[in-house]
């Protein structure tokens, strides 16, 4: 399978292609990180490794619509007595990698490049007999049951004010959260859809990941759109990826028409090219740290 390396000068044209592929959907008025495949089908896998993609590449593969959570490149797929049918067309999906250089001075500098590799669902290939996805049937008690487990779970979290305001919001100060009584909500799934994205907020606080995008914003404060925008991307992603474990589906009209118009003004700024594959990375953290991931 024929890949390209990006270097430097093509750098910006692989977060290019990305993020034109994201404005595409949102002007749409679909919010790819909300596809209902990962809640119901699981997270994309690459069959080789086994290992679930991850960050922008989730993103990337959901937008695929896929039936089967396994991917392969065209080159595993031979490698395993398989063969991609004729005709079909494989999804784009990004490695980070880094190298180091050695400078005049003598000093070594770090630098990071892009590979673009192209992945076929378990769909378009004959010749393996994929697994089918082993995800255990989410009934409303069972994701009511993981979406809590999320929450308790969760390694020093902030201090949850559950009915105290009917404003749900993550104050940075005081690192708490309020968020109305859930019966204040349509269902249970909505009222785990607004902690998560506040959950997801909180990780930014100096104490844990010390996020740039909520340190900058000061908080979290529509003074600086752009900032704001940024902030909200990675916790709107967050919390699709928290969701998706619970097995609660994403509407891509619920809650997030109002985000749309930020996240847009963010992604088609030159100078932000690269901030929907940072933003995802960043999500990607978040949620590790929410579900104690260990790389």
């Amino acid at each position: 399978m024929a890949q390209s390396q990006w270097r430097k000068g093509d750098l910006r044209s692989v977060h290019q292609r990305v993020t034109e592929r994201i404005i595409e959907q949102l002007e749409q008025g679909v919010v790819p990180w909300h596809s209902p495949h990962i809640a119901k089908i699981g997270f994309p896998r690459n069959y080789q490794s086994e290992k679930a993609y991850r960050g922008i590449n989730v993103m990337l593969l959901a937008m695929a619509g896929y039936t089967s959570p396994w991917f392969l490149t065209y080159k595993q797929a031979q490698g395993r007595g398989g063969q991609v049918r004729k005709g079909e067309k494989g999804y784009p999906i990004v490695k980070f990698g880094s190298y180091s250089k050695e400078l005049d001075d003598g000093e070594e500098e770090k630098r990071h490049f892009l590979r673009l590799y192209t992945v076929f669902n378990a769909c378009q290939i004959d010749g393996i007999e994929f697994p089918q996805a082993d995800l255990p049937p989410f009934t409303a008690s069972t994701k009511t049951y993981v979406a809590k487990a999320i929450v308790t779970q969760m390694p020093h979290p902030p201090a949850i004010h559950e009915g105290r305001s009917v404003r749900t919001c993550y104050d940075p100060v005081a690192d708490a959260i309020d968020i109305p009584h859930r019966s204040y909500f349509e269902s249970g799934e909505r009222f785990y859809k607004s902690l998560f994205h506040e959950m997801v907020h909180s990780t930014g606080a100096a104490k844990r990941l010390a996020r740039k995008s909520l340190m900058d914003n000061r908080g979290i404060s529509m003074s600086d759109k752009t900032i704001y925008g940024k902030e909200e991307l990675v916790a709107e992603i967050g919390a699709a990826f928290l969701c998706a474990h619970a097995g609660i589906v994403m509407d891509n009209h619920e809650n997030s028409a109002s985000y749309i118009s930020s996240w847009l003004t963010v992604l088609k700024q030159g100078s932000n090219q690269r901030w929907i594959v940072e933003a995802a990375g960043q999500a990607q953290q978040a949620v590790d740290y929410i579900l104690k991931v260990e790389l």
